[in-house]
């Protein structure tokens, strides 16, 4: 058994494309219509056919209380793997990504938290 999607909700599925491609550097996979909003993914362009991050529209009523105290408490939706952190941050940093927390080191882990800009929180991770 392998993952093969997970999601993160967005508050708007356009900015999150925008974000999650042009800044994060993912690209776009899968875009279906479904009415007012989309069936749309974006994977690593390292693994085009690896897990599929579902930008997911967060109008379900349960969804915005669940991303306010997730980002009330700092806790990332996602965590995604870079070669490094610390060098990854600058880049971001550079294009204006906000972070809520710069690269810590943690034993053989180093991390950063950022604000995606669709409502959630998202941290970067290398490990040794």
């Amino acid at each position: 058994m392998k993952i093969h999607l997970s999601s993160v909700f967005v508050d708007d599925q356009d900015k999150a494309l925008r974000f999650y491609t042009d800044v994060l550097g993912f690209v776009k996979k899968t875009e279906v219509p479904l009415g007012a909003d989309r069936w749309l993914t974006v994977v690593s362009p390292e693994a085009p056919d690896g897990t599929e991050l579902l930008l997911e529209p967060d109008g379900h009523p349960a969804v915005k209380p669940y991303k306010a105290a997730l980002v009330k408490d700092g806790i990332p939706a996602a965590s995604f793997a870079v070669d490094d952190v610390p060098a990854e941050f600058s880049r971001l940093r550079g294009l204006g990504v906000r972070f809520t927390q710069e690269p810590l080191a943690m034993g053989p882990v180093t991390t950063a938290v950022l604000d995606d800009t669709c409502g959630n929180l998202i941290q970067i991770v290398h490990s040794e």
